[in-house]
């Protein structure tokens, strides 16, 4: 059999946590390889080990039949091994093509040769479909863009075989179509594609094989032509997941968020929302639908309290909060869950239970005239990291940077659901998550809701703002073009009024 990867029997320990338990996985030239686990199973790290970031404790790893020892990334680099990582690995203010060269500088004589660097670039981006422009600055393009750079990055170094640790997490539903096609070519080109992901949609799509995982031992290796979704889902958790969201109709209450024409502008002082209108209820959920980059970001922020509202008012609970300081926003009762969970979610080098207590600290029992209570810190943050299931090393004490990105996500929701906050906003709250986490994660919103509060819940993923919400507002740049019952309509109808086409036809 013509394997060009082979992974046998690895095992990995961290600091007594057994990541990787006798896992084994092959992979065929030319085909789609998907690796499927929950949050936490150990994908990254076995990942991590063939791409020569971490060393097997045990196993052997044989590349194109012969065994060897991958001791760095340059080792995987030279043996036809390239990774694009789940959070990009490039310098902002360099070109696509100062990128591309760092480490492997071509040059004339003394002179570094960007020009046939940039050729070659081109004729690449051209052969795989990539559409790069070599000369573009890193920080002026999309995030879709910026993986296309990784993955030439991995193409100009002549990779064999492609590893993608969560490529989708951060694109948009268009980016991922454009992304499975470039999939595509690439095997169509001869390479091999080894794809980390929790997304059982996506495996279906793209992959030929799949191979899955649950903490940290292989459970099985299967066809993906000839199994189920529920199958693989089933596979992965270790019992029967629920794709659909179970919630009883709901029963609104008073107002409790109203936005009274908000105009907001951008980081780039354009307009991003414009003259919106909405209410919230107690008691409801509602979704906020659209493209990305319609003026959601802008609006979520502007009812936190982190961007300046230009004009229009935000009233919650009757009261006119719109120059209201954040830390009061909190205290009266409005909790969020932010789109980036590392940039605004979390104190990466805090420990968990640092950051459990990050909004509460002030308060009684976890201070008292200036001073920690460090048990009953540790007692709080114990109690949310065991609701939610969030996995770590050394539990309350772990570093936040050294869990999973789907662990960093469960540790975030359960620290602002556990404020009881009269208004929940839930920016991608299952964004990174496996379907075991992302059906707790809905259950929990819905509890929420239940429990007379309101929510708030901006997604990119359309099947999920349908299913958890109640009423739907759909915003296309930045402007609401309107607001439907979510048990009245469907994703095509919303779709469209993404596209910015007003219900009963019309633009």
């Amino acid at each position: 059999m013509d394997y060009v990867v082979e992974m046998l029997n690895i095992r990995k320990e961290f600091a007594g946590i057994v990541a990787n338990d006798d896992i084994t996985l092959r992979l065929k030239r030319g085909e789609i390889h998907a690796l499927l686990g929950e949050n936490g199973a150990g994908k990254s790290t076995l990942m991590g080990i063939l791409f020569g970031m971490y060393q097997a404790d045990r196993g052997i790893i044989k590349v194109n039949g012969e065994e060897t020892r991958i001791s760095n990334p340059n080792v995987a680099y030279k043996l036809g091994i390239g990774m694009v990582h789940q959070h990009f690995k490039l310098v902002e203010k360099f070109t696509v093509t100062e990128n591309m060269i760092l480490g492997s500088e071509p040059r004339k004589g003394l002179i570094l040769d960007i020009k046939a660097a940039a050729k070659r670039i081109e004729k690449l981006s051209q052969l795989y479909g990539l559409n790069v422009d070599p000369y573009a600055r890193i920080e002026d393009i999309s995030v879709g863009m910026q993986q296309r750079v990784e993955i030439l990055k991995m193409l100009y170094r002549d990779a064999e075989v492609l590893i993608f640790d969560e490529p989708t997490a951060v694109l948009t539903p268009q980016e991922i179509q454009d992304f499975e096609k470039i999939l595509k070519n690439l095997i169509a080109e001869g390479k091999s594609v080894i794809l980390i992901t929790h997304k059982l949609k996506e495996i279906k799509a793209v992959a030929h094989r799949c191979t899955i995982i649950r903490r940290g031992k292989t459970i099985g290796m299967v066809d993906v032509g000839e199994a189920t979704e529920a199958q693989m889902a089933e596979m992965m958790v270790g019992r029967q997941i629920s794709f659909k969201v179970d919630k009883q109709t709901s029963t609104p209450g008073e107002v409790v968020l109203r936005l009274d024409s908000l105009t907001i502008s951008n980081n780039k002082k354009l307009t991003a929302l414009n003259n919106f209108s909405l209410d919230v209820r107690a008691g409801e959920v509602v979704g906020i639908a659209g493209v990305e980059g319609n003026g959601q970001a802008e609006l979520v922020e502007g009812i936190t309290g982190l961007r300046k509202i230009e004009s229009g008012h935000v009233w919650f609970q009757g009261k006119d909060i719109t120059g209201m300081a954040i830390r009061d926003r909190i205290e009266q009762g409005i909790a969020h869950i932010p789109e980036d969970r590392h940039k605004r979610g979390l104190v990466l080098d805090y420990t968990l239970e640092e950051n459990m207590i990050l909004e509460v600290y002030h308060r009684e029992p976890f201070s008292k005239r200036g001073l920690l209570n460090k048990p009953a810190i540790r007692e709080y943050a114990n109690r949310i990291l065991e609701s939610f299931d969030v996995r770590s090393g050394q539990g309350a004490v772990s570093v936040a940077r050294s869990l999973s990105g789907g662990n960093q996500q469960k540790a975030i929701i359960g620290r602002e659901l556990e404020l009881a906050p009269d208004l929940l906003i839930a920016v991608q709250p299952t964004r990174g998550l496996d379907v075991g986490s992302i059906e707790y994660i809905h259950k929990r919103l819905i509890e929420h809701r239940d429990q007379g509060k309101a929510v708030l819940l901006v997604s990119l993923e359309l099947e999920e703002v349908i299913q958890v919400s109640d009423r739907i507002a759909v915003v296309n740049n930045g402007e609401l073009i309107g607001v439907v019952e979510s048990k009245d309509t469907n994703e095509q109808e919303v779709g469209l009024m993404m596209a910015g086409v007003k219900r009963g036809g019309g633009v």
